[in-house]
This record gives C-alpha cells, sequence and structure tokens, in this order.
C-alpha cells in the first residue's frame, strides 16, 4: 500500500496543472482498488456544490456538470460529516441520489473519503463496484490516505491557480491569502522577487577524478570567488545595518575557512573526488546535523550552510550568477531567505520578505527586526516558485501574505505603513524618560541580549538593564569550549556596556537542542532530555569555569546578576548554589575582591511553577522564560507552522501560572522579571505589569511601543482589566477582549496597527 502511495504521490506531484492531477488520481486509484469506478468531486467555494471533476468508469462527459449541495447525495453526506462512508447497497441508502447522465445506476457498492486540507473540506473521494459487497478495513484505509495526500496538491493546485489569476472556472485573478508564522512586525505592500538558489547541491552525482591539483585549485578559486561576495555585500549593506549586525557575514567567512568548510572539502577532494562531489558530501552532512537538533536558532544554521554551498557549487559549475531586477517596494521571496540575499537588494528598494521554510528565530527573522523590514516565515502552503512579479501583501504582525490583493485591501495596508511610520517618529522622544504609569508606578524596562549588535540597540532606545543575556552565543562561534580567560572577556565587554544598569546573565543553556558541534547529543525528545542546568550539573568543570569567569568579569562593576535555566526542583537548584558560592570562594581567594551577585532561577518549566515559593527562598530572584512556559504548558512547538496557531501565551492556563508565579514570588519578598516575546508584545505587558512583575524584559525593538502604551494608562486600570480576563475561559476571547479595552481607551492601533483590516 505505501509504495503504490509513494508512485501515485510522485505520479501527481509531476501532473502539469489540476485537471492532469486529478486525472492520474482516479485511474491509479481505480487501478490499485480493482475498483470499477473512481471519481473526484470539489467543493466549489462559490456555488458550495460538490461538482465532478474526475472520473474512470462514469460518463465522462458528466464531468463539470454533475454537482450537488452538501445536504444532497452521498456525495454531499461524505463532505458535511466528514467521515468516511461504506454502504454495500449504495442505491438502498435514504440520502441515495440518482444522476441519469452519469449512468451510475450499474453500481451497487459504495466507498467516499472526504479531502480535507488544515481543517477545510475540498472534495470527495469516491470509488464504485457493480457487484453489492462491502469494501473492506485496508480498502477503505487506502482511500482514506489517498484523500488525505490528495488534500495538499489541490490546496496547491488552487493556490497557483488564484496566483496566476484563474480560478477552476477560469475567472479572473483571484485574491488569496496564506498563513505564515510572524518573523518581523510591520506590514509592507509591494511586488514578490523570487529568488531561487543559485544552484541544486542535491541533484551533484560522484566523480572520480585523476588530477586532484587542477580541483584543488578550482575549488581554491570558488571559495575566493564567494569571499569577495560576502565582503562585497557586507560593504553593500554597511549603511543598513551596525557593524556588529554584519558580523553575521565574518561567520560566513570563517565557515570558508581551512579549519571549518574550507579544510572538510579539501581533504575529501584528495581521496579523488570532484570538487562538486566533495563539496556535496561537506554541506550535506554539516546540513544534517544543524536540522537534527531542536533548538530553532541553531536549527536555522543549516540554511546558513546551504546557501554558502549553493554559491560556491554556482562558481565551481561557472554559471552565471542569477539576473535579478528589483522594482521599487521589492517583497523577496525564497524557499529558504537567507541573509546573503538581503545583500543582493539595492539599498531602499527592500519592503517585505517572506519565506516558505523557517522560523522567528532564523538568522534572516533576526537580520529582519534589526532593519525593520516586516517578515512572515514558513508559509509552506505558498507556491513561490508561481509569484514572482505578482502584487503581493506582507502582514508581519499576523504573519499573513495576501497574493494578487485588491485594490480595497491594498488601500488599508498603506494607511496601516503611514500609520507605523509615524508612529516610530514619534516614540523616539521617549528615549530619555520613565517607564511610568499615569497613577505613578515605575516599571523597569530590560533587555535580551546574545550579540554585541543589541547592546547599541538597546542603549538608543533606553533600557534599563539586561533581563537575559544568553551566554551561549560565544560557545556556539567557537570550535572548542572557550577558555575561562576568553569567556571572561566577553562577559566583561557587556558588564562594562551596561553599568551601572544590572546584566542577568544565564548560564549555559546547552542541550539536545541545542548541540554544539564540539559537543553532541542525540535524543529522541530533545525538549524533554539532557539540556540546560541538567548538562553543567552532570559537567560542573563546564559549570564552575563559566561562573569563575562571570564573577572575574564582574570585579570592580559589579552589575552581574546569575540565572540558572531549566530549574524543575529544589535538588538542582541546591547542587547549582552550592557549585556558584564553591566558585566565588575560588575567585576570592585569587585575590579578586568581589561580593557575591544575585543569583535567580528561570521558571519555564511547569513543575518549577508549583514550587515557585520553595524556589524563591533559596534565591534573591526570579524569572519566568515566557517562551518556553507556554510552549511546555501548551505541549505547542511554536516553530512549527502547522500548530503555531496554538501556541498562545494569552491561553488562560498560561496567565494563571503567570499569576501563580508572581504570588509566590511577592509572598517570599522575592522580585519576579519575566522575559521572551510576551514582555515585548505591548498589549500583554498591560497584563504582566497587572499581574505585579517588577520588570519586563524584551527584545530592543519593541522597548519604545511597551513604554509608550504603560505610561498612557494607569495600573489601577490594567488590574481592573486583569481582574476581566482573569474569569475567562478562551484565549480567542481574551485577545478581543483586551484588544477591545484598549482600542476604547484609544490605544489600540500601538499594539497592532493591522488589527482593524479585515481580510
Amino acid at each position: 500500500m505505501l509504495n503504490t502511495l509513494r508512485k501515485i504521490v510522485q505520479e501527481v506531484n509531476a501532473a502539469k496543472d489540476l485537471k492532469a492531477a486529478l486525472g492520474i488520481i482516479v485511474q491509479r486509484v481505480k487501478e490499485s482498488m480493482g475498483s470499477q469506478v473512481c471519481s473526484v468531486y470539489l467543493l466549489d467555494p462559490e456555488s458550495n456544490r460538490f461538482v465532478l471533476m474526475a472520473t474512470e468508469g462514469l460518463n465522462k462527459r458528466s464531468i463539470g456538470k454533475v454537482s450537488m449541495a452538501p445536504n444532497e447525495g452521498l456525495v454531499g453526506l461524505v463532505g458535511s460529516r466528514e467521515e468516511p462512508l461504506n454502504l454495500e447497497d449504495a442505491a438502498s441508502h435514504p440520502r441515495y441520489r440518482y444522476f441519469a447522465e452519469t449512468g451510475e445506476e450499474r453500481y451497487a457498492s459504495f466507498l467516499g473519503a472526504p479531502i480535507i486540507h488544515h481543517r477545510r473540506v475540498m472534495g470527495v473521494l469516491v470509488v464504485q463496484q457493480k457487484e453489492r459487497r462491502q469494501f473492506d478495513e485496508g480498502e477503505e484505509a487506502f482511500l482514506v490516505t489517498m484523500s488525505a495526500q490528495l488534500a495538499g496538491v489541490i490546496a496547491h493546485a488552487e493556490a497557483t491557480g488564484s496566483i496566476r489569476g484563474l480560478g477552476k472556472q477560469g475567472k479572473g485573478i483571484q485574491e488569496a491569502k496564506f498563513v505564515g508564522v510572524a518573523g518581523s512586525p510591520g506590514a509592507a505592500v509591494g511586488s514578490a522577487v523570487v529568488m531561487l538558489p543559485p544552484a541544486d547541491l542535491d541533484v551533484v552525482p560522484d566523480k572520480s577524478v585523476d588530477d586532484i591539483d587542477a580541483e584543488m585549485e578550482l575549488f581554491g578559486k570558488a571559495l575566493e570567488w564567494v569571499r569577495e561576495d560576502m565582503q562585497e555585500l557586507s560593504a553593500k549593506l554597511a549603511k543598513q545595518l551596525r557593524k556588529e549586525e554584519r558580523a553575521l557575514f565574518d561567520v560566513y567567512l570563517m565557515m570558508l575557512e581551512d579549519a571549518a568548510l574550507g579544510g572538510e572539502v579539501r581533504a575529501i577532494i584528495k581521496t579523488g573526488q570532484w570538487a562538486q562531489g566533495a563539496l556535496r558530501q561537506v554541506v550535506n552532512a554539516h546540513v544534517a546535523r544543524f536540522e537534527l537538533m531542536d533548538d530553532a536558532y541553531l536549527r536555522e544554521r543549516a540554511s546558513d550552510v546551504r546557501d554558502l554551498g549553493r554559491r560556491l557549487l554556482a562558481y565551481l559549475q561557472e554559471e552565471r550568477k542569477q539576473q535579478l531586477t528589483y522594482p521599487d517596494n521589492t517583497i523577496l521571496v525564497a524557499e529558504e531567505l537567507s541573509p546573503a540575499m538581503l545583500g543582493e537588494v539595492p539599498a531602499g528598494k527592500l519592503v517585505g520578505l517572506v519565506s516558505v521554510q523557517g522560523s522567528g528565530n532564523s538568522h534572516v527573522a533576526i537580520l529582519a527586526r534589526a532593519m525593520g523590514i516586516p517578515t512572515v516565515m514558513g508559509a509552506v502552503d505558498l507556491p513561490y516558485s508561481k509569484v514572482d512579479g505578482i502584487a503581493m501583501i506582507v502582514d508581519g504582525y499576523h504573519g499573513e501574505v495576501f497574493t494578487n490583493p485588491s485594490a480595497e485591501l491594498c488601500k488599508q495596508y498603506r494607511a496601516v505603513v503611514e500609520e507605523e511610520r509615524q508612529l516610530v517618529k514619534g516614540l523616539d522622544a521617549l528615549r530619555g524618560l520613565p517607564c511610568e504609569t499615569l497613577d505613578g508606578h515605575r516599571v523597569p524596562l530590560w533587555v535580551n541580549t546574545g550579540l554585541l549588535a543589541d547592546v547599541t540597540r538597546a542603549q538608543e532606545r533606553g533600557a534599563e538593564g539586561v533581563g537575559l543575556y544568553r551566554t551561549e552565543v560565544p560557545f556556539m562561534i567557537n570550535e572548542r569550549f572557550p577558555s575561562e580567560k576568553e569567556q571572561m572577556q566577553n562577559y566583561r565587554g557587556q558588564l562594562a556596556a551596561f553599568h551601572p544598569l544590572p546584566v542577568t546573565m544565564r548560564t549555559l543553556d546547552i542541550g539536545g537542542d541545542k548541540a554544539l558541534p564540539y559537543f553532541p547529543i542525540k535524543e529522541e525528545n530533545p525538549f524533554l532530555g539532557w539540556r540546560g542546568i541538567r548538562i553543567t550539573l552532570d559537567h560542573p568543570e563546564i559549570f564552575l569555569v563559566q561562573v569563575r569567569a562571570m564573577l572575574k568579569a564582574s570585579e570592580g562593576l559589579n552589575n552581574l546578576r546569575i540565572l540558572l535555566p531549566m530549574i524543575s526542583g529544589l535538588q538542582e537548584l541546591e547542587e547549582s548554589l552550592h557549585l556558584i558560592h564553591r566558585a566565588w570562594g575560588e575567585v576570592r581567594d585569587e585575590g579578586v575582591d568581589i561580593p557575591m551577585p544575585p543569583v535567580g532561577v528561570m521558571i519555564e518549566i511547569p513543575a518549577a511553577v508549583y514550587q515557585v515559593r520553595e524556589l524563591a527562598r533559596q534565591v534573591d530572584f526570579l524569572s519566568v522564560g515566557s517562551n518556553d512556559l507556554t510552549q511546555y504548558l501548551l505541549a505547542v512547538d511554536r516553530n512549527n507552522p502547522r500548530v503555531a496557531d496554538l501556541y498562545d501565551f494569552l491561553h488562560p492556563a498560561v496567565l494563571h501560572a503567570l499569576k501563580l508565579v508572581v504570588d509566590g514570588a511577592h509572598a517570599e519578598g522575592k522580585p519576579v522579571s519575566i522575559c521572551g516575546e510576551m514582555a515585548g508584545d505591548p498589549a500583554a505587558a498591560v497584563i504582566l505589569m497587572a499581574m505585579g512583575f517588577d520588570s519586563l524584559s524584551m527584545n530592543a525593538t519593541n522597548l519604545p511601543k511597551v513604554k509608550w502604551l504603560l505610561r498612557q494608562l494607569s495600573l489601577s486600570k490594567a488590574q481592573e482589566l486583569l481582574a476581566q480576563l482573569l474569569r475567562m475561559d478562551s484565549p480567542q476571547v481574551i485577545h478581543s477582549s483586551l484588544h477591545l479595552a484598549l482600542r476604547n481607551l484609544g490605544l489600540g492601533r500601538v499594539i497592532n496597527p493591522a488589527a482593524t483590516i479585515q481580510a
């Protein structure tokens, strides 16, 4: 069955259009099941009727003519009930309807399965037989599986049709909407420019060569050309990005060195493999390694390696680079965007980005947020190769892409773009002002950092400290564990840059989902595996060196706070505190005079929520990691586009858990902060302030909006709003009630300027 399915699906995917695909399906399913009839009925959204679109066994002249409403016939019954129907004698069923033009009176048994894509019924797949018999379980399973495979094909064909301006009946241009993951907020109206990869590594064959020196020389030239490209792109982006952000291109250059990718390819060439084959082997091995990682940030590095590999291959094949023209208001579309692609677009022309693959944690999304470019990632259903040159809207607030938008929709989104521009202009004036409510309540706004680039951005936006410094970044860019001295210099840079403001450094948070190349971990379920504090307690030599480096870095500055990730109980906390005190004692013995810094615990595992008071008694502060806590509470991988809409930090379970944490921490007299996407969402920040969080830590880009909104409200009004929301049991109702309340106060547009557009 699997083999047959695979063959049918491959054949269908290669079909030139929907009509051909449906023709293949009815023919192959009829053959495979040994039935006498196989037909596909598709639901026409305009007439809301199931129309016969392809058949083998019925009269071909009835295609396009025979149709039935959801409350008519057996096909309508399968479609409206959304479940299979298996009948031995179809004619005796009360819903049976006879169509003379199909000649179907000769067929007794009937098996129908609904075709459903993302909860939408698209049609019905039917097989029929002359003799009366019940189709067996295996046959039913085959048809259900076939219809599930068919759903994606039909959705893709319909989307392609609407993109190219032809519906099923060949009617004029249709507007179509595709849903992905919000990568960078904002809206853009423009023209799509599709960037296809310069070369395809996957099709490169193995080939033996005799002249190894010639291959080495060819590969050396390719390396040199790509190096020049990278330096050129970095220079091109100089005006748009800061020096630290352009450092991403330095990472590319490092990967080309002999100590990295370059050296591995040369080693394989020496065995007698041609340069292209050697390159494919090395790149695919690296990509496979990265893609197995469950940490979203690290998984995205696979696309960087793949992009480099394609560029090198293009030169090896002596192909000319793709010549693209970029109109004003270019929306760059690719199957997998890479940071280098951004540099290809002339300055001032790029207004939006769409990537079929990837997530909100990819390098592209990080750069897009830094550059303020609206971005949608993970638009998996978008037939990207067909959209070149057409009008498009990117909604980076909701993670939506519109193709062939109507004049009215374009007008609405252009108004949003202009409003956003005016708003950003107005927020600049807030930089030196405190984040204080109308009734005098102060809320310190901190930032999350990891790259040096974040420092300047945070200072420009008036951050009052660092709520989360991700210490794993220096570990990720190294080929080995950094020494105590190297770590100390790194941490000193962060502490000095923000002095005298507090800097909260999270201890190394690696593991199954963030495996370092020199410390590989393979696990079935990395999110529930060996990660965070679990690893560093098992490897005290790593933990002690890191804590010693932090302590030494803080000498004379005394603005360090240490944060422990992934704590699930008291034993882990007690062991960690014991090691921190040991490191402090060692450092003082070496003559470094520093006070013991405050130590805190990250609340990101549900177990910690219910032990919050016990944990708070042992530490100086608590910090909620809202991204992971939401993910664990709701059992949703927020970077998976298929379930990303279930990830919701305003879910009642999340709100009640957060309230428990704040109340528990304050009952023990300890401050509690929150970091993650939730803290940087202006509307959610109102709720967090009302709950009593002592500080909010966020992406620097969002800080001015959060500050503006909190300054327009009183704490008492926010608390009143929170009390109402905590009584609600649906995330959707909570969202709409919160946004409505803020809109009624005249504050709606800063939350989401695109919220009022009903597309």
